[in-house]
């Protein structure tokens, strides 16, 4: 018999037709008329070649085939198993499971949530949780998300391939950094001392020695002198912390080298910085992906402003 042609329904009617070995009362369980279930026996028997079930002697139910019998157990054992496949919901457990977990982060992300997120992993879940942390490569990252390939992105907005399904994890805005007793001291500087001042600028493309804060500047007029560029914020804060250079960081970044580091205001208005994280839908109701998603959100709201 070829299990691609029998409907499964047909097999949950024959399990209470073998227990009743009787059609009345087995449609009464099943909810159904009589004559639909002697419809549905008509199919079974010509499925498996066989009657199944005999019109007993004593003119009272119906009797067994051997055929029928050899089915009763197996063909029971067979749809619990399957009850339990189809309602059987996944679990995770953090302290006993084992899960790689994939997470591609832009720079701002690895500074600002990667630590907490492997000291509170460290503390809260099992040696079978590893988290590997792996650079934004923008070309690929639709494909790595669909494939599995990575779990979750965080990154800015711009970053988020479309159809993924995304949620803010931060807001944050912009401000000045410098090293502990810088000359010019803790005041928030005015336009021309900003202007006049040595900067160090992060080059997300790399190399690059224009920014957004050049952007800002050119539209009233005004330049900055740009001294060295890096391609990802954590090298900023050793740079500044030897040097008389100043930089522009996301405030929660700058905190983080808060003993380190002093952060002005900036003399101009800048656009705020958004984090998302955003994952491929197919992983939506994994319930080890939502637990890696719900961390990573509690970790940003509890980031300090």
């Amino acid at each position: 018999m070829d299990i691609n042609r029998v409907d499964l329904n047909l097999l949950a009617s024959l399990d209470v037709l073998l227990e009743e070995a009787n059609v009345t009362r087995a449609a009464r369980r099943l909810k159904l008329s009589q004559p639909a279930l002697s419809a549905q026996l008509a199919r079974l028997r010509e499925s498996f070649g066989d009657p199944l079930l005999l019109p007993a002697e004593t003119g009272r139910g119906m009797t067994l085939t051997a055929r029928a019998a050899a089915l009763r157990e197996p063909l029971r054992a067979a749809l619990r198993d399957l009850d339990r496949v189809l309602t059987h919901a996944p679990e995770f457990d953090p302290a006993h499971s084992s899960r790689d977990f994939q997470i591609a982060l832009s720079d701002n992300g690895v500074a600002i949530l990667g630590v907490d997120l492997v000291a509170w992993i460290a503390a809260h879940a099992g040696p079978g949780i590893r988290v590997a942390f792996r650079p934004v490569d923008p070309a690929r990252i639709g494909t790595q998300l669909e494939s599995g390939e990575v779990d979750l992105l965080v990154s800015i907005d711009s970053l988020i391939p479309p159809a993924m399904k995304a949620r803010v994890l931060l807001k944050d805005r912009y401000l000045m950094a410098q090293r502990k007793g810088h000359p010019r001291g803790p005041t928030p500087p005015d336009l021309d001392t900003y202007c006049a001042l040595r900067h160090v600028l992060v080059s997300l493309d790399g190399g690059g020695f224009h920014g957004f804060m050049d952007d800002y500047l050119h539209r009233l007029g005004r330049r900055r002198q740009v001294a060295v560029s890096v391609p990802q914020y954590h090298l900023m804060p050793d740079i500044l912390e030897a040097t008389d250079y100043v930089g522009v960081m996301p405030s929660r970044l700058v905190q983080r080298f808060g003993g380190r580091l002093d952060a002005c205001e900036l003399p101009i208005p800048t656009h705020d910085i958004s984090l998302y994280a955003s994952w491929h839908p197919r992983m939506h109701a994994d319930p080890a992906h939502q637990w890696l998603r719900e961390r990573v959100a509690t970790l940003a709201k509890d980031t300090p402003t």
